[in-house]
């Protein structure tokens, strides 16, 4: 007959407070020691409990489940190397403010430093990479440690949406035996209230703002990667009051908030390579040196727009950031606005006035206009499977309520190169809190988990290897997800820096593995295709969209090829530039 541990009613009501605290979602990766948490997440009824066999596939699902809907997630697993890990997953959702909240099954105090099977050291074991480390008493039949294990619930699960969001740890150590009992009416009762404010500043301070940009003439909004679809509205009001031009990032949320403002400029990745290429005092530099820059969200994708910003000098930089966490990797922002952005830019654009001249931002438009047309019109003409192509056919593609998961390393970076404003709203991620490779295929299927449309994930090869463990979540929850697999064989990313001109120690970096895919994908009950025109990729994602299930549609793409039309597309952009210059001279 089972043997029932009473104290393990603390457990009991610790989940039902999690679920009156707005938890909906737990990810359990099996194991013995967390048998408590699990049977009580299992019997509440009201969780959906996805069950995820490896845990650093479990880590990212979960970060994909919160990432999209914006509230917390519980990942449950056993203790020993389990916990270790769940270790990438938390860095990334640290870095990108997600909340989760991970509890590790441990072994009791007593077994601890004498030996005892599958017992490490887990207190505080992710370091600063949790908001909060909280260490449980071991459930015992008392009054106070029911009344403690809601207020940790509660608590817990209101740090981790307080801003900044992100995660908490929690470390519950059990004894024998690990069988909860039948739960009691009277554990259900909640006894705890939480309100959560948000950081803001004085209508006076935002006064002063606005009068301080009313005769500006040359400003430039930079907006970040940040997931907040409702920041399009109040900073687009203030970019056309102010006619400032807004340098979009593809992660911003604004090339696909279905808003098509001549405002906003895209393919700025593409163009100031050859701006920054420019000496100071050249006539192209000059006249886009704005007198102020706004900035919102996180650090730009683009690595030559961050070169630009910190080669503004005497310029005013303004960081708008909702938290103490200032971000200004360059260390150039002259103010500090520690307030909730879309609450600030919303009451800023309801009182800022403007000179109403448009001479600067036509300067932005007029070259992002010259690339486009000149150069990237050019793209479709070319024979190759060009990778930076993948973004321009996915423009044509995905539909409205649709999401797009860019990969790390070349997919994201080719996004904020060919990836143009769109006229659907459509959500985008990728996964830059630590710009890892790992976990990419396990995020995009938590996305696609809490979606009810299309999600296309655009990865290459390397990355899809190291998350090859994510793809049992699609086949054990038919978790449907349309992956683009760029498969060049390897790092394609290093083919653009310097460590390719040294050819003897390049196989180090290049990471050639020579797999093939298709029978791994079909293991898992996806299916794979191989694209050899864009005329197929584009027939191809069509019919994805009327397919269920795991979907692989892979482009093989040479990396040498690949570097030198990119190569070419950068040189053709130094010409329009000078052509645009002596344009100019000639009226002036």
């Amino acid at each position: 007959m089972a043997e029932y541990n009473s104290g393990l009613r603390a457990v009991q009501v610790f989940v039902d407070e999690l679920y009156k605290s707005g938890v909906r979602h737990v990810c359990v990766a099996p194991g013995s020691r967390s048998t408590p948490l699990t049977i009580a997440f299992a019997r509440h009824g009201e969780f959906k409990v996805w069950t995820v066999l490896d845990e650093r596939s479990a880590g990212f699902f979960a970060y994909g489940i919160a990432r999209t809907k914006h509230e917390p997630v519980v990942l449950v697993c056993t203790s020993g190397t389990a916990t270790a890990n769940f270790f990438p997953a938390i860095v990334e959702a640290y870095q990108s403010e997600v909340p989760l909240i991970v509890i590790t099954a441990d072994r009791p105090p007593e077994l601890h430093g004498v030996g005892s099977n599958q017992t490490i050291h887990q207190d505080q074991m992710y370091g600063t990479f949790v908001k909060r480390f909280i260490s449980m008493p071991v459930p015992e039949d008392e009054d106070v440690l029911l009344r403690h294990a809601r207020w940790t619930a509660t608590r817990a699960a209101a740090l981790t949406t307080t801003s900044p969001h992100g995660p908490v740890h929690i470390n519950w150590p059990f004894r024998e035996p690990l069988l909860p009992p039948p739960v009691s009416e009277n554990e259900s009762q909640s006894q705890h209230e939480v309100h959560v404010g948000s950081m803001q500043v004085s209508n006076q301070e935002v006064e002063a703002f606005a009068a301080s940009l009313q005769h500006v003439k040359q400003g430039l909004i930079v907006c970040g990667p940040q997931d907040r679809q409702d920041l399009a509205v109040p900073l687009l009001k203030l970019a056309e009051t102010l006619q400032f031009p807004v340098l979009a990032d593809p992660l911003s949320q604004l090339r696909t908030s279905g808003r098509l403002s001549t405002l906003l400029i895209d393919h700025y990745d593409v163009f100031l390579r050859a701006v920054m290429s420019y000496p100071e005092e050249h006539p192209i530099r000059r006249m886009l040196q704005p007198e102020v820059v706004i900035r919102v969200g996180h650090a730009p994708t683009s690595k030559v727009l961050g070169q630009y910003l910190s080669s503004l000098k005497n310029v005013r930089q303004v960081v708008i950031s909702g938290h103490e966490a200032w971000q200004d990797p360059f260390f150039t922002a002259t103010e500090i606005w520690q307030a909730e952005p879309v609450t600030f830019l919303a009451k800023l654009s309801e009182i800022a006035q403007g000179v109403n001249d448009l001479s600067y931002a036509k300067i932005w438009q007029q070259i992002a206009t010259k690339v486009k047309v000149e150069i990237l019109h050019e793209v479709p003409k070319w024979e190759p499977l060009f990778e930076g192509r993948v973004w321009m056919e996915l423009e044509r593609s995905v539909p409205e309520g649709s999401a797009l998961f860019a990969g790390n390393s070349m997919p994201v970076r080719d996004m904020d190169s060919f990836f143009a404003l769109i006229d659907r709203k459509v959500r985008v991620i990728s996964n830059r809190g630590a710009s890892g490779i790992d976990g990419v295929v396990s995020s995009a299927l938590g996305v696609s988990a809490s979606l009810q449309a299309p999600v296309f994930l655009v990865i290459g090869d390397l990355s899809f290897y190291h998350d090859l463990n994510g793809l049992m979540l699609a086949k054990l929850y038919k978790i449907p997800l349309i992956v683009i697999l760029i498969q060049n064989d390897g790092g394609g990313i290093f083919s653009f820096l310097p460590q390719s001109s040294q050819q003897d120690v390049f196989d180090y970096f290049s990471t050639a593995h020579g797999l093939e895919f298709e029978e791994i994908v079909k293991s898992y009950d996806g299916s794979y295709r191989r694209i050899s025109s864009w005329e197929q990729f584009q027939a191809e994602l069509t019919e994805a969209l009327h397919r269920s299930g795991l979907q692989v549609l892979e482009l093989k793409t040479d990396r040498e090829e690949n570097v030198s039309l990119h190569r070419r597309i950068f040189s053709a952009c130094a010409k329009v530039l000078e052509n645009l210059g002596d344009e100019r001279d000639a009226r002036n």
